[in-house]
């Protein structure tokens, strides 16, 4: 069994992290203490790793010296008396590493019009604290009260720096609160010490913005796509200094591309990142800004619940529950833990946020029947070219009997060039390839045609077609997938017009009808998966292969359907069928 490692704990309700361990045996005999909990004081998970592994070290020293007995009154303390917060007051370094967000803010507030923000003068924090010493109660070994005047503080007006320092104390009660720390008044006197101090450093940074210096200055986060509209800088200035001045933070719509160009040399399809593209542009426009670094969990919930009760832009629907959780959260997740494995990111927003998907009612099976299936068949071999370009009506024409002799999706289908249409071994074969469009497994395979569509002339127009795509209007160095959304959705339109039932998908369909025709013929089931281009079940199925000799042998046991144009139309017998008596 492997054993997890030990790592920061985050808190449920502050989200800081904490070091909790549990004592070995012997320790907790000498201490009577099974757990030391003890807060790390920060919220950034990179941050709090690096502090876990220092108190770890000392946590472990410390065990070392108890069972020697050589440890102090203060190290047996701290195993011997448990609080949920730190026993120490906070530490200088520690409240100016929390005071940093209060830097971060005052900045980001005033970035692009400085000259609105209060200026404070350089000599400003030190005389703010002229008068106010840190407390001479229970004073910490080591720290010096800093009560005596500072020597060329500048003379202030006392009731002004009240009120700057009364707000100081305020945002520092908050942060020691927000992280667990003890509001004593050393931690309480240092914090507010510090956020003084970061008021003064984002101050003396938006001086020099005012003044037009911004290539030496850093920008806040979540404000590097709009710097190049505010410098006051030539064109080329802009550009010589992009690379230097970039922000750490990525935007939203980088972070997707970023994992796209990744992951598309991996082989991942495109229909996955329009997918993703798709859900950050949703999420953009929900948020109204592109800022990764400031997208937060409670951020991803709302939209989550946005986007259930909004209809989509492009349909005028209403989204289901399933399709935000498997591609707007599942993009979400995705991409935000790339973004976090390649350093753009420090958290996943979308890590935990899940959204539970009820089972759908299921009104009828999901196949085609028989009189369904005739009706779409008898509309295509019936149908006439009209206004329609030749390549449309030839994928009506044809793509409906192939999917009912094939079991094929139809957008690999509709790809098929004429090159993919051959003759192996006196059988007619079609290959369907991922070098024609996309193929859902990335993979080709060769399915061999049934006798019905050869007798009702698919071969002979496959044989008289231009050199290229059959039914995509493209030439060979296009990229189809516009070209074939367009195809599938026209094919979905001219189904529907046969099969009026919402609860069956005519396209789709096909699919499913093709797996009860085959298994009533007696085909198995491996050989229907071969045939359909679908993942093998178990490992054993893995094993051998499903020859074009074994499908052929299989593919001649379907049954021919013999629709001739001059017969009633199915549909209208459909109609009849379903009206009410």
């Amino acid at each position: 069994m492997v054993l997890a490692m030990s790592r920061p704990v985050k808190h449920r309700k502050t989200g800081v992290y904490w070091f909790r361990k549990r004592l070995p045996a012997d320790i907790t005999a000498l201490t009577g203490r099974k757990e030391v909990n003890k807060t790390l004081g920060t919220k950034d998970p990179e941050e709090a790793k690096r502090k876990y592994a220092e108190v770890l070290a000392e946590f472990e020293a410390d065990c070392s010296r108890i069972r020697l007995g050589s440890a102090d009154s203060e190290v047996r303390k701290q195993f011997t008396e448990g609080s949920a917060s730190p026993a120490r007051p906070i530490t200088d370094r520690e409240a100016h590493s929390l005071a940093q967000k209060v830097h971060d803010e005052w900045l980001a507030k005033f970035y692009d019009n400085p000259s609105e923000q209060l200026h404070w003068h350089p000599d400003y924090y030190d005389g703010m604290w002229t008068d106010y010493p840190l407390p001479s109660t229970d004073p910490v070994p080591g720290v010096e009260g800093i009560s005596d005047p500072i020597p060329g503080s500048m003379p202030i007006e006392n009731i002004f720096w009240k009120s700057m320092r009364a707000g100081c104390i305020s945002r520092a009660k908050d942060i020691l609160l927000e992280n667990d720390f003890p509001t004593d008044p050393w931690s309480i006197t240092r914090t507010a010490r510090a956020v003084g101090a970061a008021f003064q450093r984002a101050s003396l940074t938006l001086q020099k913005l005012e003044r037009g210096e911004y290539e030496s200055e850093p920008r806040p986060a979540g404000l590097a796509h709009r710097s190049a509209v505010s410098r006051p800088a030539d064109s080329r200035s802009i550009k010589a200094t992009s690379a230097t001045t970039e922000s750490d933070s990525a935007t939203l719509m980088e972070l997707v591309e970023g994992w796209w160009k990744e992951n598309k040399a991996a082989g991942r399809k495109p229909s996955t990142y329009e997918s993703y593209r798709s859900a950050f542009a949703y999420l953009v426009d929900f948020l109204d800004h592109d800022d990764a670094s400031k997208v937060t969990a409670k951020d991803v919930i709302a939209f989550k619940n946005h986007r259930l009760s909004t209809p989509s832009p492009k349909t005028g629907k209403m989204v289901s529950a399933k399709t935000v959780k498997d591609s707007n959260l599942s993009a979400l997740k995705v991409v935000f833990d790339w973004g976090v494995a390649n350093g753009l990111v420090t958290h996943n927003p979308a890590a935990g946020v899940t959204l539970k998907v009820g089972k759908t009612a299921r009104l009828r099976s999901k196949s085609l029947s028989d009189e369904e299936a005739k009706a779409i068949l008898f509309g295509a071999m019936s149908h006439q070219q009209g206004q329609e370009s030749p390549k449309t009506y030839a994928a009506k024409r044809w793509i409906p009997w192939l999917c009912a002799f094939t079991g094929a999706r139809v957008g690999e289908l509709a790809q098929l060039r004429k090159q993919d249409v051959f003759i192996h071994d006196r059988t007619w074969i079609i290959r369907i390839t991922p070098e024609a469009g996309t193929v859902k497994t990335n993979e080709a395979r060769d399915v061999p045609l049934h006798q019905e569509l050869v007798d009702l002339g698919f071969t002979t127009f496959v044989q008289e077609a231009p050199n290229g795509h059959l039914f995509l209007n493209v030439s060979s160095s296009e990229n189809v997938r516009g070209a074939l959304r367009g195809l599938k959705n026209r094919l979905a339109e001219f189904g529907r017009s046969f099969v009026s039932d919402p609860n069956v998908a005519p396209n789709h369909g096909w699919r499913h009808r093709f797996k009860t025709v085959g298994m009533e013929a007696g085909i198995p089931p491996r050989i229907l998966d071969a045939i359909q281009g679908q993942a093998p079940r178990t490992v054993a199925e893995t094993y051998g292969e499903v020859t074009l000799k074994t499908m052929a042998a299989e593919i001649e046991k379907l049954p021919f359907y013999r629709l001739r144009a001059q017969e009633p139309s199915p549909a209208s017998q459909l109609e009849q069928s379903n009206a009410p008596a």
